[in-house]
């Protein structure tokens, strides 16, 4: 069996439990060295995780011969960066969520991709989570008939760290950083399902506002969209609401039921049909990317073929660009 050996490229919160120690629970795959540019704190990580290496020159690890794939968890605005030098290196890449910072990016990334024949895949990992694998199984057994609309309701209040003065705000709320505010960094998980389940979206228009002042970046969000299946779909994100509208739902409207599911709560999903109210609950792993890691590892052995791609996972940035007027 061919052995992985990851370097990380990045290691903040999202690589302690998230992901991290999934890449140790797949058989035939290590983490071998870590990237930071802060030399304390990547000393630490690589020595609380028992990685033998550590570097805060992202080439260097790039470079290292024991290193033969890299796991990018970098803010977005470099995603292309890294993968692109990871692919001209010939290494494989696995990228956090989403793609990239833009949409220009992210086909550049697919271009790099093709002309160098090294693949690169995308933490969209929900779609092999089993709580919304049962909501795409119970949208396709057609249970709620033919689908006649999608809509997303997301709302929440602001975060703590949102009140911070403008040089001191977390970098999702910076869009050179992040390409947008917390829309481009939570709407990409729900876009990606919804492409999923229904096909790519080929059209989408947004309005976006800054109604609570609290920094530069968008805070309300509102769209409307049509899959190339035909059915449209619609969307409203609010970051700054009262703690009372707190919503993460997503309705999907048949024309013999409804489905109504979470993204990031994972409530009970509700099935409503003429024959009744059903309330589903499914339970996920421990570190929810390990189902998508155990894909792409066992891709990467000849084992499997892991379908979230890069050139899967553009499509969201696409979308997001088109709401949020960048063309």
């Amino acid at each position: 069996m061919k052995q992985i050996r990851w370097g990380f490229i990045g290691c903040g919160e999202v690589t302690e439990k998230k992901s991290g120690p999934a890449f140790r629970d797949v058989e035939g795959s290590d983490i071998v060295a870590v990237m930071g540019r802060n030399a304390a704190k990547t000393r630490m990580y690589a020595e609380r995780h028992n990685i033998p290496k550590w570097y805060t020159d992202a080439s260097e690890l790039i470079e290292d011969a024991d290193v033969n794939a890299i796991y990018i968890a970098t803010p977005p605005s470099s995603h292309a960066t890294y993968a692109i030098m990871s692919m001209r290196a010939g290494k494989p890449v696995y990228v956090e969520k989403p793609l990239a910072a833009s949409y220009d990016d992210c086909a550049r990334i697919n271009r790099v991709s093709e002309q160098t024949g090294v693949p690169c895949f995308v933490a969209y990992y929900r779609r092999y989570l089993p709580y919304f694998i049962k909501v795409m199984d119970i949208v396709k057994s057609g249970k709620i008939g033919k689908i006649m609309d999608v809509q997303i309701s997301f709302s929440c209040p602001p975060r703590e760290l949102d009140y911070s003065s403008q040089e001191n705000l977390p970098w999702r709320l910076q869009p050179d950083i992040a390409g947008g505010g917390y829309f481009y960094d939570l709407a990409p998980h729900q876009l990606d399902l919804l492409q999923y389940m229904f096909g790519v979206i080929v059209r989408a228009e947004g309005i976006c506002s800054n109604r609570g002042g609290l920094y530069k970046a968008e805070d309300n969000i509102s769209a409307c969209f049509q899959f190339e299946s035909g059915v449209c779909g619609s969307g409203s994100w609010c970051f700054v609401g009262h703690e009372s509208s707190r919503d993460d739902r997503i309705k999907v409207i048949g024309d013999a039921g409804m489905l109504l599911f979470s993204v990031f709560d994972y409530a009970p999903i509700d099935l409503i049909t003429s024959e009744g109210h059903t309330s589903i609950v499914v339970a996920n792993p421990p570190y929810v990317q390990l189902p998508i890691i155990k894909s792409v590892i066992e891709h990467l052995q000849g084992l499997d073929v892991c379908e979230c791609t890069s050139v899967s996972g553009t499509p969201v940035n696409w979308v997001m660009d088109r709401i949020l007027g960048k063309f």
